[in-house]
């Protein structure tokens, strides 16, 4: 991401709050691209819908609209990725490999 000139930020911290008291951290942010995206990492067999749901779960707590999921536990990477929104979620195959994010 360097590389690209993105901001990004590693292990951001995510506080939870509970009627109305707040633990903090809650959760880390795998990464935060640009202020609007997570990337969340993972390395396993196949991506489950607890994986998806911890996603789903950073994008509402955060404010944050769009989500990429990456499992490194692949033959080609490009099936290891999948976007989600808030809204829907979809495979990746359709998303660009390169971010262009103005």
């Amino acid at each position: 991401m360097d590389l690209r000139g993105l901001r990004f930020e590693r292990q951001r911290a995510l506080p939870l709050e509970f009627k109305g008291l707040r633990i903090a951290p809650g959760y880390r942010l795998d990464f935060v691209v640009e202020g609007r995206m997570i990337v969340e990492l993972k390395s396993v067999d196949s991506i489950l819908p607890v994986h998806k749901a911890q996603l789903l779960t950073y994008l509402r707590l955060s404010g944050i609209g769009v989500g990429l999921l990456v499992n490194f536990r692949v033959a080609a990477l490009r099936h290891g990725l999948r976007r989600m929104t808030l809204n829907q979620t979809s495979p990746s195959p359709r998303l660009p490999v390169t971010l262009d994010i103005p």
